[in-house]
């Protein structure tokens, strides 16, 4: 019934009609993330989290690495027209929505810490302590 394009074009458009969907995509562009880092700057549940990385993975807006125990994820190195579009419009949002910026200030707070490999190999998954205390 549907042109590839347009099959290709819906499943992006379904993916970005959720708010925390949209965190975690304005969070993958600046750096990989583990699930655990999300997490700890969206403020929500692991389940939530995975539940939401689990759709975007089934429709090809990220895309999974393991580093030791851990999946690592990104965007796609290659991501679709329809995609690389709709991220370009999210980053121009980043600069007028305030979640957006929390979220990236946050970010920033943990990548100090060091690298996403760095910080995975030298604690795990746990955020170190001065970020939770320096959280919000």
């Amino acid at each position: 019934m549907y042109t590839d394009a347009m099959e290709k074009l819906l499943s992006v458009y379904k993916c970005l009609c959720d708010e925390t969907r949209l965190r975690i995509l304005n969070l993958l562009q600046v750096s990989p993330l583990c699930v655990c880092h999300l997490q700890h700057i969206l403020d929500v549940s692991q389940v939530n989290v995975s539940r939401h990385l689990g759709y975007l993975k089934k429709h090809d807006l990220v895309e999974t690495t393991r580093f030791q125990n851990w999946t690592i994820y990104t965007l796609p190195e290659k991501p679709s027209p329809e995609l690389a579009l709709n991220l370009a419009c999210l980053q121009d949002l980043v600069g007028t929505e305030k979640v957006f910026k929390q979220d990236r200030k946050a970010l920033q707070k943990l990548l100090k810490a060091g690298d996403l490999h760095q910080i995975l190999s030298e604690g795990g998954c746990n955020i170190p302590e001065t970020l939770i205390s320096q959280k919000g």
